[in-house]
Parts: structure tokens; C-alpha cells; sequence
């Protein structure tokens, strides 16, 4: 019995502290079917206490249990530039993330803005379970997780309540048309405060056409804009992820400049002129004519 209940709480252990933490013992990958999919935790060969998180063979999030502020995702990266900027360092937000994945945003919000209040909104109830199961959060993180639609959450979140608020939010590898949409923008803004500041992950390929109306979109209800993405990504020469930031106030481009140039995978930031010339003659998209994402050519995952 002596031994039964040690095993037992070395497996209370493992839940605590992350799967096969600190035990010297070689993770070994958790696969669970959830709402969305087949969910994947792939350990990180390279980091102790990292794990990446697939969805139906889709990169989703990465998460280091030991250091939540590092950010392996290029997108994920430019969206904690996002995080960074948005108020001086070290001032705690309040923040909504529409999407949750393995909550990496949301993590590394708490963990380089202490005393943050922060909003997931994550659908996959199933997938919330295994992540909070398998990838404890921080228990002093300020960090609420509703498992319901993204924009019925959005919903629920008071006029004028968040400085930031993240769209990260994919069915499979594409984004649900009901969060693409003039009205769904809208919405967005209303949460926000007057200087709120507003991300979006994108996920587009040649030609171009989901994102640049995306661009028309956002541009319909804010007044300032800012593209984050890999210049063959722009050029249209493969497919990939692009950062959409907007705001009702001047948003810092030359710091986000600088910092996506300095990133491992070097970005390019477009703002204003060069943006405007970039979205061409697209037209914003309102819900009646709204369309998923474009879905990623299969080699994007290989």
C-alpha cells in the first residue's frame, strides 16, 4: 500500500508540475481526442519542460512550463512584441484572448506583467481540460478560461474593459468566417479602451486575397494600422503567418520595427502608404459575404 500511495503521489507530482518534470525521466507525448481534433503534446527535446501542442497535425502553441516568457512560434513572438508595447514595461493589463491553444499568450502575459486580469476564450472544452491537466498554469496567474465561441465571449466582456485583446482563434488551420467580418471588428473595439490596441493572427498564401480584405476590414473600424510579417509572406511566395495590430491611437511602429527585424526570423513591419498600397482595391468584409480562412497547402506542416 506504501508503494501504491507514493506512485500516487508522484503522479499528483507530475500534474502539478508538468508531465515527467523533474523526475529524469524522458517526457513522453500525450494524445487525447478532443472537441477540435486529435490534440498532440509533443515534448521538446530541447527544453526540459517545453511542449508543443498539435491539433489534426497543426501546430498550435508552444509552452515552456520553466520559462512561460520564451516564445518559440515566429507569430507567437510577434504577438508578445504586441504585449510588450502596449504599456510600459511591467504595468499589469487587462487582457482578452480570443483562442487559447496551450494558453502561451496568456502565460506570458502573467509572467512579464504580474497582477494582469486576463480573459481566454477557448470553445474546445476538452482541450482546455488536457492542457490545464497536462501543462499546469502559474496558480497566481490572473487568468480565466470561458470554453465557449469567440464572439459570443466577446460578447460578455465589459464596454471599455481591455488594453489588449489577441485573436489567435483556428478551426483545424483556418480561421471561423464569423470572426473575419466588419461586425465581428466592431465588437472587438467596443471591449476595448480608447487606447486599446487589438492583434490578430492571420494565416494566408499567394494571392493574397483573405489578407488584404482582412486589412480593408480591420481599417473600417480603426484608424490605425500595422502589418507584422515575413517579406515572402508579403511577397506572396508562400504561405504563412501575418500580425494585424490596430488601434484608435498611434501605434509604436518604429519599436515594433525594430524588435520584428531583430527577431530570428526577421519580419517587416507596413504601416501606413505601404500598407494602404499593399491592401490594393480589396473591400471590407461584413458578415453576409464572410468566408473561413484559406486552408494551408498540406507541405506547410511537413
Amino acid at each position: 500500500m506504501a508503494r501504491a500511495k507514493n506512485q500516487r503521489s508522484d503522479e499528483r507530482r507530475d500534474r502539478d508540475t508538468g508531465r515527467g518534470a523533474r523526475r529524469g525521466q524522458a517526457a513522453e507525448a500525450v494524445v487525447e481526442t478532443v472537441d477540435g481534433g486529435l490534440a498532440e503534446l509533443l515534448p521538446d527535446r530541447d527544453r526540459a519542460r517545453a511542449w508543443t501542442l498539435l491539433i489534426d497535425g497543426a501546430p498550435q502553441s508552444h509552452v515552456d512550463l520553466d520559462d512561460p516568457s520564451y516564445l518559440s512560434f515566429e507569430y507567437q513572438r510577434r504577438l508578445g512584441h504586441v504585449i510588450d508595447l502596449v504599456a510600459p514595461p511591467g504595468k499589469p493589463i487587462q487582457a482578452v484572448h480570443l483562442g487559447g491553444g496551450a494558453l502561451s499568450l496568456a502565460r506570458y502575459t502573467a509572467a512579464t506583467r504580474p497582477r494582469s486580469t486576463q480573459q481566454v476564450v477557448e470553445r474546445d472544452a476538452a482541450l482546455v481540460q488536457l492542457v490545464r491537466r497536462e501543462l499546469p498554469l502559474d496558480p497566481n496567474a490572473r487568468i480565466r478560461v470561458r470554453s465557449t465561441d469567440a464572439r459570443e465571449g466577446l460578447g460578455k466582456v465589459p464596454d471599455g474593459w481591455a488594453d489588449l485583446l489577441i485573436a489567435d482563434v483556428f478551426s483545424g488551420a483556418r480561421t471561423p468566417a464569423h470572426l473575419t467580418s466588419v461586425e465581428f471588428v466592431t465588437r472587438v473595439r467596443r471591449a476595448l479602451k480608447g487606447s486599446g490596441v487589438y492583434a490578430a493572427n492571420l494565416a494566408d498564401g499567394p494571392p493574397l486575397a483573405h489578407l488584404r480584405g482582412q486589412i480593408a476590414t480591420v481599417a473600417a473600424v480603426f484608424p490605425e494600422l500595422a502589418l507584422i510579417a515575413d517579406p515572402a509572406v508579403l511577397r506572396g511566395k508562400r504561405f504563412g503567418n501575418a500580425v494585424l495590430v490596430a488601434s484608435g491611437l498611434p501605434l509604436p511602429v518604429a519599436e515594433l520595427t525594430r524588435r520584428a527585424a531583430s527577431d530570428p526570423h526577421p519580419a517587416r513591419v507596413e504601416h501606413g502608404r505601404q500598407l494602404a498600397d499593399f491592401t490594393g482595391g480589396a473591400v471590407p468584409v461584413t458578415d453576409a459575404v464572410a468566408v473561413a480562412s484559406p486552408a494551408p497547402p498540406p507541405s506547410v506542416f511537413r
